[in-house]
């Protein structure tokens, strides 16, 4: 097993580069993180984490190279992607004055379900996380690797991005840092909005001119 430590390190090392980097996972957990209960929050970490646990599996499964090779199933991830992206980013736009510090009651506050859907559907619908893993388990990782070890890449990855969200949610939920956004919350709310617009745009414009093919993905690339 110790022949194997230097190629988890690399693992590490990437994905933490990866996952350090702003990105959709990050914008909508320090909206979660500033408009919703720490609770929310954490759930909201622990459904990116999850959404990690997705891209591992179909990787291991070898579904990732079919969809890395099929130009159609990749544009339809891109779609999807970014009109989920699109209506997350409608709702940050719409943000009022005062309304994103919340003490929220219980019918202000999101569900718990919903909470830990928003964070999982928002990473496992990312094309470049798709991009990212394929690349991962196809150049990084070698394929004698045993799957047991590389399934337990995998849920190092999830734990260790569903940590780094949690620290985060845990950062922005703080009375003091919530107090510092209470005033101008909303413009950032509206900016978290307009960066996923055109992460969405982004993806739509890759889809129509073909210039992001889904051959040749590049390690560390923005999740």
């Amino acid at each position: 097993m110790q022949s194997y430590w230097p190629e988890f390190l690399t693992v590490a090392l990437v994905h933490l580069l990866a996952v350090a980097s702003p990105g959709p996972d990050f914008a909508v957990m320090l909206r979660q993180a500033l408009s919703q209960s720490r609770k929310n929050a954490l759930l909201t970490a622990v459904g990116i984490g999850l959404g990690i646990l997705l891209h591992v599996a179909y990787s291991l499964l070898g579904i990732g190279l079919i969809i890395q090779q099929s130009v159609w199933l990749f544009n339809i991830l891109k779609v999807v992607g970014a009109l989920y992206l699109t209506w997350i980013a409608v709702q940050c736009l719409r943000s009022r004055a005062n309304g994103i510090y919340v003490d929220a009651g219980p019918g202000a506050a999101q569900s718990r379900i919903a909470a830990l859907r928003l964070g999982f559907l928002t990473n496992a619908l990312n094309p470049k996380a798709t991009l990212f893993f394929v690349s991962l388990f196809s150049v990084v990782i070698n394929p004698g690797t045993p799957i047991a070890l590389q399934a337990g890449y995998g849920l190092y990855m999830a734990a260790a991005t569903a940590l780094w969200f949690a620290l985060v949610a845990v950062f922005f939920t703080l009375p003091r840092v919530r107090r510092g956004f209470n005033r101008f919350g909303h413009w950032l709310d509206r900016m978290m909005g307009g960066v996923l617009l055109l992460l969405a745009g982004q993806l739509l414009l890759s889809t129509v001119s073909g210039s992001e093919p889904p051959s040749g993905p590049t390690p560390g690339t923005d999740r």
